[in-house]
């Protein structure tokens, strides 16, 4: 698969996006989490290519996009994702979001209910505020040895595997070693709302078709996932034995038949 570089311009902030496939399905955007890149769906983009469009996006403030956006809010990302969809000509797409990424792409849908033709969700869910999340954030990020030494390094340290090299590729080489693509206090600015805003009431707001794929593992607590789908029975969940948060790079596999099912049924 290869793809194509595209460049989308918002309020003066640049979005890089990898653009590739086609076919008679609907287009797929994809919406990294935070810290992530629009590198770690390839696995995926590269299955789902031959029957739709795909378009992974890097948010702002991550990879290839605008370093420091002067703004981080949830309401800057929806807006973001609206503007690729124009601009790239993408009709309704399916958005597919994992974690942070889930949660814009389920605003967005909140948000835009005439744009969205579906929603998947992997390891996101609607929660109430959490006064931790940008400290936790924080130390998260002040864990990781920067500079890695070396790739394999990096790999290690991310645990290995598929996972490991998805994150590894995120990071770029400077004098010293491999550092992120990203500046914290972007990063911790960016879960910002997530201490004192609820996504509650957006997720009830969600008319589309929603699929909801969860890790074994899963980093979510269970009373949010079943408050979620009590909010909402028609959504379908799926939970995936084996798997820690980054599922979509742990068993790209998995994830595209259960969205090819999915989307096989939206008539």
């Amino acid at each position: 698969m290869e793809w194509s570089k595209r460049v989308v311009v918002r309020s003066g902030v640049r979005l890089v996006c990898r653009d590739a496939g086609g076919g008679p399905g609907p287009a797929v955007v994809l919406l990294h989490g935070l810290a992530g890149h629009a590198g770690e769906w390839d696995a995926l983009a590269e299955r789902l290519s031959g029957r739709h469009r795909v378009v992974a996006v890097d948010q702002r403030g991550h990879g290839a996009s605008e370093r420091r956006p002067g703004d981080v809010s949830h309401a800057s990302r929806v807006a973001d994702v609206v503007a690729v969809v124009r601009r790239l000509g993408l009709g309704r797409p399916v958005l597919v979001g994992q974690s942070l990424g889930g949660l814009t792409a389920l605003l967005t849908a909140a948000a835009h209910p005439a744009l969205v033709r579906a929603l998947v969700l992997v390891e996101a869910a609607p929660r109430d505020p959490d006064p931790r999340a940008p400290r936790n954030i924080g130390a998260w990020l002040d864990s990781w040895p920067v500079p890695f030494p070396s790739r394999a390094a990096a790999v290690s340290f991310f645990g290995g595997g598929p996972v490991g090299e998805g994150w590894a590729a995120g990071l770029e080489r400077h004098g010293d070693g491999l550092r992120p693509r990203f500046d914290r206090d972007v990063m911790v600015a960016s879960v910002a709302e997530n201490a004192r805003r609820s996504s509650r009431p957006a997720w009830r707001r969600v008319g589309c078709p929603t699929l909801a794929v969860f890790a074994r593992a899963s980093l979510l607590p269970g009373p949010d996932i079943d408050a979620m789908l009590a909010q909402r029975p028609p959504a379908v969940a799926v939970s995936v034995p084996g798997t820690g948060h980054d599922l979509h790079m742990e068993r790209p596999e998995i994830l595209h038949d259960l969205l090819e099912r999915f989307l096989s049924g939206l008539g």
